[in-house]
């Protein structure tokens, strides 16, 4: 019995086996819990880049932590990322990349391969050149989006910046939604899809009561990626900066600005910890949602 105990499913024993897993788990520890444990140390400390705290570094305990709870900073910033993640993520990239999904599954094989084309172009070509071309089709002199509306001066990027950022992260987001539900409506059985339209159900209600019902998990699976993702992009900060007037600044720009620009390391790693909370407590509803769906 002693000896069953000691050997694992392989029968290579604890020892053998823990040999073979240890080089997993230093890299492991080196380059995920140490960091996230630095992270928690800095963020209880007045740690800056210069200055006599750069080198006096002094305990503050949860000093960060209420400053940022009470900064209408980082409120704001809170605030512009959830209105981002929700509009830009949870419903344009979901709905645009479920309609895409969905018309093109009865489309000619040459208006699929175009409209895919052109979707993924815009996900996997770099953040730096897709910044440069969306600054470029707004520039208020020479861009392209104010000679088409005959609109010469128009500073788009400064009267409207959390719109275009939304707008921005749908056209680019859009084909991983588009992607994971063009493999999901696969599953649809078409003998229902058939029998619905023999009963005579609208397009709205064979949604409805057909697709949805078997796309559910799906669904939950996307907006959970996308939700996160989109809540710590950094992108926006390649096309407004977080201006004017913190009027587009989303919590991975605050973070910078307070950690890099600022120096202020204590209080920006607080800011990140809180970020990080908020992020678990998104995903840990998508998963219990997810839980729900498959009891």
């Amino acid at each position: 019995m002693a000896e069953r105990a000691d050997t694992d499913v392989a029968g290579l024993g604890r020892a053998t086996a823990s040999t073979f897993v240890l080089p997993a788990l230093l890299l492991i520890a080196a380059f995920l819990v140490f960091p996230a444990l630095w992270l928690l140390w800095i963020g209880l400390t007045d740690l800056t880049v210069s200055g006599r705290t750069s080198v006096d570094v002094s305990f503050i305990g949860l000093g960060n932590y209420t400053r940022a709870i009470d900064d209408p900073l980082f409120g704001n910033s809170l605030l512009i990322t959830l209105l981002y993640v929700l509009i830009s993520a949870v419903i344009g990239q979901n709905g645009l990349g479920f309609a895409l999904a969905w018309t093109l599954r009865t489309a000619a094989r040459w208006i699929r391969t175009v409209v895919e084309s052109v979707v993924l172009l815009a996900w996997i070509l770099p953040s730096s050149v897709v910044a440069v071309l969306w600054i470029a089709m707004l520039d208020r002199d020479q861009g392209t989006v104010n000679r088409l509306l005959d609109s010469p001066g128009y500073a788009w990027l400064i009267h409207y910046p959390l719109p275009v950022l939304i707008v921005f992260n749908i056209w680019r987001g859009t084909a991983f939604s588009m992607l994971l539900y063009s493999a999901a409506a696969s599953t649809v059985p078409p003998s229902q899809l058939e029998s619905a339209r023999l009963a005579g159900a609208s397009g709205p209600q064979t949604l409805r009561d057909v697709v949805f019902p078997h796309l559910r998990g799906h669904i939950l699976t996307n907006t959970l990626l996308i939700s996160l993702w989109t809540f710590n992009d950094f992108t926006p900060y390649l096309l407004t900066r977080g201006e004017p007037n913190h009027r587009s600044e989303t919590l991975p720009i605050f973070l910078y600005r307070q950690g890099i620009d600022i120096g202020a390391l204590g209080y920006g790693a607080a800011a990140s910890v809180l970020m990080l909370a908020i992020n678990l407590v998104l995903a840990l509803f998508y998963l219990r949602l997810l839980r729900r769906r498959a009891s």
